[in-house]
């Protein structure tokens, strides 16, 4: 008994906790229920749940509200509850086609009809003691019909004629509430162009005088808040040229516009435009400054033995449906080349190895210079050469024919040139034998000759 009497104190003492928690949030709060969505877009003939949240709790409270739908010309009242339980009218209308939904004040329409386009308002009052507070909060339900499948109607259906024709596309749907219109070219939204114009929604576009750069897939998409749809390519062509004549040959004798051929040769030409449709082309041939018409056809072959020497011919191309031409002009010209002329084909090929050849050279004479100048100028050489003869003979001018013999008389000695290494006295080697005796990576010393010459008195002969 007393565990019971426990309990239900317990549990009363957190119920007037919560209840004064309440009393202090709804005092102090600005916002005891909210709305996740404020505008929701529906689809025509499916369910919608307006979904409402409090932020206080809810259990034991006392707490009444109702729910209105605003259209643009009335208010209708829907359901009105109380402990979030309806009460329902039932003179009502509405009693089946809205109710709450669960666990709390959440508006559920079973099927979404055009009329229930609007704005939804639900005000909730609380109630605790001598303390009421109110609040409200309104949903925007849109009711929307998916779009169908777009259609697009041109005009002129088949081909426009450019310079000549304006095209007209229209974009449009069987079904769709609120449609919004883009059009593609390509696959891509269509560039800005001063010849490209659109109607306010976008579904109309009117191409001025149309150009070869207008040929394309057009597509239109369909798209509205809840779905988006696009509609199959529609190929606009544009009858166009004729552009950039040009006349072409199987001789490989051609500088820009001018042929050479070799005489008794039959060399066929072909003429080629830029149109739509296909040109008729027709061949002429210019003497003294008169033309004459001698073929039809995009294709013309001459015999160079029946024509003159120098030969000026023009090609016009000519489109039917434009009705506009154009024409290029050429010369061919009636040689004796003979075996002269495959070389004559190939002089530009003999411009590469010859240049290949004068680098060749250049680097051969470099490498030629560079050898002397080394085997001229090498340390070895230069110290080899300067030991091959005394020293003094080096600083005394030179003397032709035969020296007397008395001025070589005298002892000799070696003495080594102060440097890296010690002085050093070695006996009188020959010198012609330095390169076997250094080696190429041995150290080399440097010798002075010092001559010495005996008094008069000891020069006299040794018997």
């Amino acid at each position: 008994m007393g565990w019971d009497v426990f309990m239900d104190l317990f549990h009363s003492t957190v119920y007037f906790l919560l209840c004064e928690t309440l009393v202090v949030f709804i005092g102090t709060s600005s916002a005891f229920i909210k709305v996740p969505l404020s505008v929701i877009h529906g689809i025509k003939g499916e369910p919608l749940v307006l979904l409402v949240e409090y932020t206080f709790p809810t259990e034991g409270q006392n707490i009444q509200g109702n729910w209105q739908l605003r259209r643009a010309n009335n208010t209708m009242h829907l359901v009105t509850f109380r402990d979030n339980l309806p009460i329902h009218d039932m003179a009502m209308e509405s009693i089946n086609k809205f109710s709450l939904h669960p666990p709390n004040a959440s508006l559920l329409i079973n099927k979404l009809e055009d009329s229930d386009d609007g704005e939804y308002t639900i005000q909730v009052n609380v109630k605790y003691k001598d303390l009421v507070k109110s609040q409200n909060k309104t949903i925007r339900v849109t009711v929307n019909v998916p779009v169908s499948k777009p259609a697009v109607h041109m005009e002129p259906a088949s081909a426009a004629v450019e310079d000549v024709d304006n095209v007209t596309m229209t974009c449009s749907v069987e079904f769709g509430t609120r449609v919004a219109y883009q059009w593609l070219l390509g696959g891509s939204p269509i560039p800005a162009n001063p010849r490209y114009t659109f109607s306010e929604d976008h579904r109309k576009l009117v191409i001025s005088l149309a150009k070869k750069g207008d040929i394309g897939k057009y597509i239109c998409v369909a798209s509205n808040l809840v779905s988006k749809m696009w509609s199959e390519p529609t190929q606009l062509n544009v009858f166009y040229g004729p552009y950039h004549v040009k006349v072409n040959s199987d001789i490989e004798l051609k500088v820009r516009q001018v042929f050479t051929v070799n005489a008794g040769e039959t060399i066929l030409f072909h003429c080629s435009a830029d149109s739509n449709p296909p040109n008729s082309y027709v061949w002429i041939h210019k003497v003294n400054n008169m033309t004459k018409e001698i073929m039809t056809g995009p294709h013309f072959v001459v015999n160079s033995g029946e024509i003159t020497l120098t030969n000026e011919y023009m090609c016009c191309a000519y489109n039917n449906v434009t009705k506009k031409q154009d024409e290029t002009q050429f010369t061919v010209i009636v040689a004796n080349l003979g075996n002269g002329k495959e070389k004559l084909a190939q002089k530009a090929g003999f411009v590469s190895p010859l240049a290949v050849i004068t680098t060749l050279s250049i680097i051969t004479i470099v490498f030629m210079l560079f050898v002397f100048l080394w085997q001229r100028c090498h340390p070895k050489k230069v110290i080899k050469q300067m030991y091959t003869r005394p020293l003094m003979e080096q600083k005394r001018p030179h003397l032709s024919g035969h020296e007397d013999a008395t001025d070589d008389f005298g002892i000799y000695e070696f003495i080594a040139i102060p440097g890296t290494s010690e002085p050093t006295r070695v006996s009188n080697r020959s010198l012609s034998n330095l390169d076997s005796v250094h080696g190429p990576n041995s150290h080399t010393t440097i010798y002075e000759v010092i001559r010495h010459v005996p008094e008069a008195s000891s020069t006299a002969p040794v018997k």
